[in-house]
């Protein structure tokens, strides 16, 4: 949980919107590959997260282009956009569904292959943060977050590779919960920076949740979307009369009050019925609607399709298949 000491004299509105952002581990894997090999990440809602222990290899990263990993290097993909892994850039890859998952230590998984050739050890994550993958905290992330971007800014960050790299052996007891929760706070740790500097050259849904007056209303908002927020209680979060705050609000965020609104809280809505598995008329209770059927048809209009798809959904996991959460959640908590 992104959070502040008190001597900086308050967060600022964006800050407060991050507080309970949290990060769920949802599924581990070693990799014990020897070259040649390749392996191919297909897209998924999770993020996913690799650190390169021994060896190196290539990443194939969302533009197509190859880049090199070396021993120590960790990267996290926060939208989980399809990418690659191989021992070269010309390389065969196959789909990660081929690999044979054995269970080798507490929630780590572990998969060998490829030829006789040079060897390589990684390890990879499935991550889940606990907002819509619609926010526009996430939309405005980068595909791809390198770790040495962050360490210069975040010191804490390379003793805890050092120490995966230790622990991916798995020869000690406990190895493999330390591991896991070693790599939730390196990718809590990557996200926290990246906010905290900035949020590179994001714009937009950002400069907005800066603005002094605006920002106060977005945090409102995103804090408690199940509040009933009216055109005039929002006026009354930003001081200001009902058309001024209307007016100022759509050139800032660049839609209505009502129309914003509306879709937090069905990204709400839907994080509340596939992570949380809460019934449809519990979802719409909460949000203060008087029927399911009125509340379905508004979940609808936002999101494409009915509350009863998203019912049964499950998190996916490294392979894109549903995994079950498998790691206590990694908040992201400031100094």
């Amino acid at each position: 949980m992104l959070d502040h000491s008190s001597k900086t004299g308050g967060a600022d509105p964006l800050t407060e919107m991050l507080r309970g952002l949290r990060l769920d581990g949802v599924d581990y894997a070693r990799y014990q590959m020897a070259a040649p090999w390749g392996l191919l990440f297909p897209a998924q809602q999770a993020a996913r997260f690799h650190f390169v222990a021994e060896g190196g290899c290539f990443l194939r990263t969302p533009e197509d282009e190859w880049v090199r990993l070396e021993p120590g290097d960790a990267v996290l993909l926060p939208r989980g956009v399809e990418h690659a892994l191989a021992s070269a850039p010309n390389a065969c890859t196959a789909p990660l569904a081929c690999c044979q998952f054995q269970n080798v230590c507490g929630d780590i998984a572990e998969a060998r292959g490829g030829g006789g050739g040079e060897e390589t050890l990684f390890f990879s994550g499935s991550m889940s943060f606990n907002v819509d993958g619609q926010h526009p905290f996430l939309r405005m992330m980068p595909e791809l977050m390198w770790v040495h971007e962050f360490a210069v800014h975040e010191p804490g960050i390379s003793p805890l590779l050092k120490t995966m790299a230790c622990e991916l052996a798995l020869d000690r007891v406990g190895a493999g919960s330390i591991l896991t929760r070693l790599a939730d706070v390196v990718a809590a740790s990557i996200i926290r920076t990246w906010v905290e500097h900035g949020c590179g050259d994001a714009s937009g849904w950002v400069a907005a949740a800066r603005d002094p007056d605006i920002g106060r209303v977005l945090a409102a908002i995103h804090l408690n979307p199940q509040e009933d927020w009216t055109v005039e209680a929002l006026a009354k979060v930003m001081h200001a009369s009902r058309s001024a705050f209307a007016e100022r609000f759509a050139s800032v965020v660049g839609e209505t009050p009502a129309r914003y609104v509306l879709q937090v809280r069905m990204r709400q809505a839907r994080q509340w019925l596939v992570r949380d598995k809460l019934k449809i008329t519990v979802v719409a209770r909460r949000l203060g609607y008087e029927s399911e059927a009125s509340f379905s048809r508004a979940f609808k209009r936002v999101i494409g399709k009915a509350p009863s798809h998203f019912r049964a959904a499950e998190p996916e996991g490294l392979d894109g298949e549903a995994r079950p959460a498998a790691a206590p959640p990694q908040q992201f908590t400031g100094s």
